[in-house]
């Protein structure tokens, strides 16, 4: 079974609303909603990688912060880890590759489609408060 580490992150501005990317077409899953991120290269740490893929995504500096949730999500083809951290950064995020973009307020965050993985982080994000 294929293994995948994908890094994703809790971005807020300054009202703390959270931002969320759609995927686009031609993608698997196209259509959702994610916290935006990507996949751990071989020999990359989850940290360099989310740097790099907001840098690559959105074309912001991301500092990585806390742990927000690691979930574990099969399917008949692969094993995917999500590892989510919050991130703080500089700049203004775009969709460089196309993809929309949401600030989306936390308690509206259940209301989004997303990605059976990114559902238990919007739990979990909502019983921080």
């Amino acid at each position: 079974m294929k293994q995948i580490h994908v890094v994703a992150a809790v971005l807020r501005d300054v009202r703390g609303r959270i931002l969320l990317a759609r995927r686009t077409e031609g993608r698997e899953l196209a259509g959702l909603w994610e916290f935006p991120g990507g996949k751990v290269e071989p020999d990359e740490s989850p940290e360099a990688a989310l740097v790099r893929e907001l840098r690559e995504e959105l074309g912001i500096d991301a500092t990585v912060g806390a742990e927000v949730l690691q979930v574990t999500h099969e399917d008949a083809v692969k094993r995917l880890l999500l590892d989510v951290r919050e991130a703080s950064f500089n700049g203004r995020p775009r969709g460089l590759e196309g993809q929309a973009l949401a600030w989306v307020p936390l308690h509206k965050l259940a209301d989004y489609p997303m990605p059976p993985p990114d559902r238990p982080v919007v739990a979990a994000l909502l019983a921080q408060v």
